[in-house]
């Protein structure tokens, strides 16, 4: 029985085998071969990436999670799982106080700067660049089809929630290293583009627990799509206009520590259901 057993799984392709690695490999083969073409003309010829050219890599790379989550989920849970999945995408009935989530992330982006700004260095002024609320529902809609769509739920089955969101965040951070130094207003970040890249981490991490804290609760890919819009617009509207790399990287390192504290908070009443 044993030996049968292990032919027979032996025999399973791969991608079922390796779910979550599966993933991964998919979303950022994706997202990072669209950023490569997008600037492949400039490289070839040996020239700097101009900033439009990183900016654009962005809605080529949104592409990577989402694509991987559809595309995994129908070929390993078939019809059904993909139905399941746009269900949770439509699930909205749960208490007003989960909506308040939503709340949070723009909150402590301005209260980090407001603090900065008078107690450090007037440059902190958060900026009010509207324009930035289009980029977070893009950002929110596209990649938590596979982050918390597909991904989050099969790494909890093995991992915890806990351990399972901090980790998908560290490799969320990871999947922005195409674009880092196109982050923020501090383009480029010359030398302090590890500081930055290590300050953004600890910020999206940070934000990945809170998103996955909600979704534990709700079991709502819509409500992580809104928690990611609302953290990517906080950051793209107030992210002040005027200041160095050095300063970005204290702030974003606040609002990181913030973030931070304020999943402590959370984490008194448990992480799972």
């Amino acid at each position: 029985m044993s030996d049968a057993h292990t032919v027979v799984v032996g025999q399973e392709p791969f991608v079922r085998r390796h779910p979550v690695f599966s993933y991964f490999a998919l979303a950022y083969a994706i997202s990072w071969t669209g950023a490569l073409l997008v600037v492949s003309p400039h490289l070839m010829r040996g020239e700097a990436v101009p900033k439009l050219a990183g900016v654009l890599m962005f809605p080529v790379m949104l592409l990577g999670p989402g694509v991987a989550g559809i595309v995994l989920t129908r070929l390993l849970d078939g019809r059904a799982g993909l139905s399941e999945l746009f269900a949770r995408m439509r699930e909205i009935s749960f208490e007003l106080r989960w909506y308040a989530m939503l709340l949070i992330p723009p909150a402590l982006v301005f209260a980090v700067l407001v603090c900065l700004k008078t107690f450090v260095s007037p440059a902190y002024a958060p900026n009010r660049f509207l324009p930035g609320l289009g980029f977070g529902l893009l950002a929110g809609f596209f990649e938590e089809i596979g982050w918390m769509g597909y991904a989050f739920p099969r790494m909890r089955r093995h991992w915890g929630p806990f351990v399972s969101a901090a980790l998908l965040g560290m490799l969320w951070g990871a999947w922005h290293l195409p674009v880092i130094d196109y982050l923020g207003a501090a383009t480029p970040h010359g030398a302090y583009w590890f500081p930055f890249f290590l300050a953004f981490t600890v910020a999206i991490a940070a934000m990945r627990v809170l998103i996955a804290f909600v979704y534990t609760r709700t079991n709502s890919v819509l409500m992580a799509q809104l928690m990611h819009a609302s953290s990517t617009s906080a950051l793209a509207v107030f992210s002040p206009a005027s200041v160095s790399a050095a300063q970005e990287v204290v702030w974003y390192l606040a609002y990181g520590v913030a973030l931070w504290a304020a999943i402590a908070v959370f984490m008194r009443r448990g992480f799972g259901k």
